[in-house]
């Protein structure tokens, strides 16, 4: 399969192609490995609970500590929830990305009761692509698995760069096309039951590189230094901390001491390898997750503002509109016009 041009844009937004030289180099330079692994036909009402991130490794790439796992729909609507948190929907056509392979819960538009996933396939080895099917016999949602593997910084659950799952939407274009020529073509592997090792092993490798292309795209920075960051040793411990806890009200005093460095050398090297001071990055994060809350979730506003570290409603929306140059309900509303239009 021919590689569509990089393109990026936020979660499920518009592509801008003169963004980002420095992180698609990086990503191009990104060591994984992977296969597709199954197909599932689910049909209302379902719900399944995955393994563990040990198991699911220990399962299919024996070695491995953690594994990147992502999902394309390629009918229907589905939601996904890690660690029983909330619960973030994706429809035909979006990639659903878990960077740590967190043990995580998907379901339909009706509730379900879980099930383990291991209940409903053999175990591998496979002879060929299985697929799974589950449910009651409603609406049905089809859905293309996969999982790599990858030892990059970028996919330490101890940095948590990325939230514990994340929902790609490829914009209209060669991207789209591509992604959906992929699902044709996982789709038609499973159903005339070739061998799995007639599948290019490439296929979730560049699936996996362009969503986190396209997710990355809004984030702060990501078009000079982001990547160089998450492995600077003075950056990396106060990314850690702020990704990890971006509702907490730090300081620079704070961040600084959880990196056990000085203000003054924390605030130097954000400004030189991200360009801008922590709290400024730190407002610029919080941002980037709330688009994503609100893309993917139902919350409303002052749940989002809350999520993100604001305690007024109104506050929020302010910094929304500063960064994003519409409120958070306007935002939300043109989100959901376009993906319904595609």
């Amino acid at each position: 399969m021919l590689m569509p041009e990089p393109q990026t844009g936020h979660d499920r937004g518009t592509a801008d192609p003169d963004r980002n030289t420095a992180l698609a180099a990086a990503l191009d330079r990104l060591s994984l490995e992977g296969a597709i692994f199954f197909r599932s036909e689910f049909t209302e009402c379902w719900a399944y609970r995955s393994l563990t991130p040990e198991g699911m490794a220990e399962t299919l790439h024996p070695g491995a500590r953690r594994l990147i796992i992502f999902h394309i729909v390629a009918a229907g609507r589905c939601w996904v929830s890690p660690h029983g948190g909330e619960r973030r929907w994706a429809d035909r056509g979006d990639v659903i990305v878990l960077p740590y392979g967190d043990q995580h819960e998907m379901g339909g538009l009706q509730e379900a009761e879980v099930v383990p996933i291991e209940t409903l396939f053999e175990p591998p080895p496979w002879d060929s692509l299985p697929i799974v099917r589950h449910g009651e016999g409603g609406d049905r949602t089809d859905i293309v698995c996969g999982y790599l593997h990858s030892g990059d910084p970028l996919f330490d659950p101890g940095l948590r760069a990325f939230p514990p799952v994340f929902v790609v939407r490829p914009p209209e274009g060669p991207m789209a096309q591509w992604v959906r020529s992929s699902i044709d073509y996982a789709v038609a592997v499973s159903e005339n039951s070739l061998p799995t090792g007639s599948i290019p092993t490439q296929l979730p490798e560049l699936l996996l590189v362009e969503a986190v292309r396209l997710h990355l795209a809004s984030a702060p920075a990501a078009d000079n230094g982001w990547i160089a960051a998450i492995r600077d040793p003075v950056l990396a411990p106060a990314l850690a901390q702020l990704h990890a806890r971006p509702g907490h009200k730090w300081t620079v005093a704070e961040l600084a001491s959880s990196a056990a460095v000085s203000r003054s050398l924390l605030d130097e090297r954000f400004r030189k390898v991200l360009g801008r001071s922590p709290i400024r990055y730190l407002t610029d994060w919080r941002m980037h997750l709330a688009t994503g809350l609100l893309a993917t979730t139902d919350h409303g506003v002052a749940v989002i503002a809350r999520r993100v570290g604001y305690d007024a409603e109104e506050a929020f929306s302010r910094a929304f509109k500063r960064a994003t140059g519409s409120s958070p309900g306007t935002w939300r509303a043109a989100k959901t016009a376009v993906a319904r239009e595609l």
